[in-house]
């Protein structure tokens, strides 16, 4: 497989369209500037966010979203939004992405920011933290109307594990009628963004070092893969996007290009963007170079450019 190379020659930064060995698209945007990259006090030492409402789909106090809700009479394109922190609710909840929702929502698009119960809480884990997500898209979709959203294109975006997730979430539709996880009316997703995304959870069990262990990844997966890790799940409609950074150590390009030659093997092809000189974090931070291309590929997905 040809990998990518950050060369010398890129005094500026540099558009590449690069196509693999095995057939996937990758997008890089080189910088060989010595910027550092964020660490998470960096963005989360800044002032969060107000959002404008919260919904509960369940009786948990983990079971709910946050409505982040543009000015105007709408009816405004929405964003589902899912936040990472390896599935484990210690280490990240939703408020995480209060940042980019705002953005969002100064662009007129709302978000459909939400929170779930982890491997860590009761409930969590399979298929608990599957049903929450599941619930919560579905509460959009019977309150698209009465709050004034439009679901004629309907983005579903998530970081680090929250990638898998929003991955899972577009592959849900096409699991089998009766399959409990899949409910009678799924939410359908027409493109999935995954930010530095763990979409492929029997690799993830059998990565030892990785700082989301092999424990949470294995609690999600329940044995049942087909049902919950996306590279084994049946294939949907929807458009898959994957966005990573050259600097990333939680969920490096590797990742992205072992997910998109699987699923290649399969027929998809997974559009993939690589921006740097970044890390993890800038994935969700309003200034970075990945958020405004993130942001841009967004607006195109809902026409507006």
């Amino acid at each position: 497989m040809q990998t990518i190379k950050w060369g010398a020659l890129a005094v500026a930064l540099l558009l590449l369209g690069i196509r693999l060995a095995d057939g996937s698209s990758v997008t890089a945007m080189v910088n060989t500037d010595d910027t550092p990259i964020m660490q998470w006090p960096d963005l989360l030492d800044q002032p969060r966010p107000a959002v404008d409402r919260t919904l509960a789909y369940g009786d948990d106090p983990l079971q709910v979203i946050d409505l982040w809700l543009p000015k105007g009479k709408g009816p405004h394109p929405v964003v589902v939004m899912i936040h990472g922190g390896c599935w484990q609710t210690d280490i990240a909840t939703r408020d995480i992405m209060n940042y980019i929702a705002a953005d969002l929502r100064n662009d007129g698009i709302a978000v459909w920011n939400v929170e779930y119960r982890g491997v860590d809480r009761a409930g969590g884990g399979y298929p608990g933290t599957y049903q929450d997500i599941g619930a919560a898209a579905d509460l959009l979709a019977n309150q698209a109307k009465p709050l004034n959203l439009d679901l004629a294109t309907t983005i579903a975006i998530g970081h680090s594990a929250g990638g898998h997730l929003a991955l899972w979430l577009a592959a849900r539709p096409a699991l089998a009628e009766g399959e409990p996880l899949r409910g009678n009316h799924p939410l359908r997703i027409d493109a999935a963004i995954s930010q530095a995304g763990i979409a492929d959870l029997r690799a993830a069990m059998a990565r030892d070092g990785h700082a989301c262990g092999t424990d949470a990844p294995k609690a999600m997966a329940g044995d049942a893969f087909a049902l919950t890790s996306p590279p084994e799940m049946p294939v949907s409609t929807a458009q898959q996007i994957q966005f990573h950074t050259d600097r990333d150590k939680i969920a490096p390009v590797e990742y992205a290009r072992a997910y998109a030659a699987a699923m290649e093997r399969r027929g998809v092809t997974v559009e993939t963007n690589v921006h740097g000189p970044e890390g993890h974090v800038e994935l969700i931070a309003p200034a970075s170079r990945s958020w405004a291309a993130q942001k841009a590929r967004i607006k195109q997905l809902l026409g507006r450019t």
